[in-house]
């Protein structure tokens, strides 16, 4: 089995999406074989031999210069979180690899007593993996039906793709799951082989067609403000602001949900639904 190439997957995939007149060549006459680019095009744009980018693509030219990294991203029109993946991408595939951070991180009291002043805002603390090592009772109630499961089960990204009322609650479910994947793959570029984020991507992908396609895509975007939109069955539709700020510099991040005050009385009945499915 050949080793893992994610600096080498990332390329192609991005290549795939490219025609030549989006690079600035002339359009080809006639059916392409190649889906998007063709390696000796995006190599001769972006000042580049031939045969160093297939070794680059390849995996077998591991340690490419600031310079090529630079050009290839001009070429392949990545933005600005795109370049910063591919950045890491290519330190990993040079050996030079950020320390890890611990598996699952503690959460301290100070953050843990933050989670309660913040009700009745919903708030959770969330690993970079999506797991939730701490929450407020808003912030379990507002993913509806993610109380049923243990605490060592409770993530975000698995709900979204395993929960049976995530397709549901979450509106739209697409836009979620999309968005879920992206912020993984921006992780997975920090450390493509952390133990942690490979686990959740293995279980993930052994269970969900929509999670390998979405994987596939090489999509990169991590957390940033944003509306989400639940059909929650105990409260109703409704719409919140949704914020990511991360802990004492840390992968570990506080999700904070702000309502709009049209909604503020739906949010203050989150904790009263969760205490109501736990009497039953």
């Amino acid at each position: 089995m050949a080793p893992p190439n994610p600096l080498g997957e990332f390329l192609r995939a991005r290549r795939a999406r490219l025609q030549p007149q989006d690079i600035g060549l002339p359009p080809t006459i006639g059916r392409r074989r190649t889906a998007g680019l063709r390696r000796e095009e995006l190599a001769a744009v972006a000042g580049l031999s031939v045969d160093y980018y297939i070794r680059l693509e390849q995996g077998r030219e591991r340690n490419p210069g600031p310079a090529v990294i630079v050009s290839l991203a001009q070429t392949l029109r990545l933005d600005a979180d795109e370049r910063r993946h591919l950045h890491r991408l290519a330190d990993h595939a040079a050996g030079r690899q950020a320390e890890r951070p611990p598996p699952r991180p503690a959460v301290s009291a100070a953050t843990l007593g933050m989670l309660e002043h913040l009700r009745p805002w919903p708030a959770l603390i969330l690993a970079r993996t999506g797991d939730i090592l701490a929450c407020n009772p808003e912030g379990l109630a507002l993913y509806a039906g993610l109380d049923e499961w243990p605490e060592s089960r409770r993530s975000i990204i698995r709900y979204i793709f395993t929960h049976p009322a995530a397709r549901s609650v979450l509106a739209p479910w697409q836009w979620f799951a999309a968005t879920s994947v992206a912020n993984l793959r921006h992780w997975t570029g920090t450390d493509p082989d952390a133990p942690d984020l490979r686990r959740i991507h293995d279980e993930l992908a052994a269970v969900s067609a929509d999670f390998r396609r979405l994987w596939a895509r090489h999509d990169v975007r991590p957390r940033r403000t944003s509306h989400k939109t639940f059909h929650h069955p105990g409260i109703g539709d409704i719409t919140l602001t949704h914020q990511t700020l991360h802990v004492d510099d840390s992968s570990t991040r506080l999700s904070l949900y702000q309502p709009e005050p049209a909604y503020a009385d739906q949010v203050a009945l989150l904790a009263h639904t969760l205490e109501t499915h736990l009497s039953e």
